[in-house]
């Protein structure tokens, strides 16, 4: 069975500061990423293939920002969470970061839904959803498409690193499961 490396210890140590701190103020400090940042630059320098910082560690930052840059820009995630997944991104690889984000939106939906349940607003929940995808629907039946205005407020934000601590946990656990 195989041990858990440094890095990943890092990588475990930053995701639970940023989960603890997203849970107590919905918000990540740039300080804490910052760090998180040097540190997985620190762990490819010093990985012993000189290539490993551009190869692993930009190419997972790229991919991570890449995959939950489109929800920021749609207003349904924060900056901090798209930086966060970039900074686990760096830690992980490309390959292994794609792997994390599907398994932290997999946990962001399980989580929404748990929200949702509890708040007790499913039927403003299923109210906003159908203003927002009625236009999508129009366009697709031919008929021009008019933006509607959100019948009911936003049913919460959440504190999605926890969904990203979630799936990064889950995917680093694979090898013990």
């Amino acid at each position: 069975m195989p041990a858990l490396t440094l890095p990943q210890f890092f990588l475990i140590a930053l995701l639970l500061a940023a989960a603890a701190t997203d849970l107590a103020s919905r918000r990540i400090p740039n300080r804490l990423l910052a760090a998180g940042l040097a540190c997985a630059a620190i762990v490819h320098l010093c990985s012993g293939n000189p290539l490993a910082l551009l190869s692993t560690g930009l190419a997972g930052f790229a991919t991570g920002l890449l995959l939950f840059l489109p929800l920021y820009c749609l207003r349904g995630m924060a900056a901090g969470d798209v930086k966060l997944m970039a900074t686990v991104g760096a830690f992980t690889g490309p390959a292994l970061a794609l792997d994390i984000a599907l398994a932290a939106f997999c946990a962001g939906g399980l989580m929404a839904l748990l929200i949702i349940l509890a708040s007790g607003r499913l039927r403003d929940t299923g109210a906003n959803l159908m203003a927002l995808l009625r236009p999508l629907f129009l366009r697709i039946g031919g008929m021009p498409a008019v933006a509607e205005p959100m019948p009911a407020p936003s049913v919460g934000n959440m504190p999605y690193a926890v969904a990203i601590t979630g799936g990064t946990f889950f995917t680093l656990a694979q090898p013990w499961l």
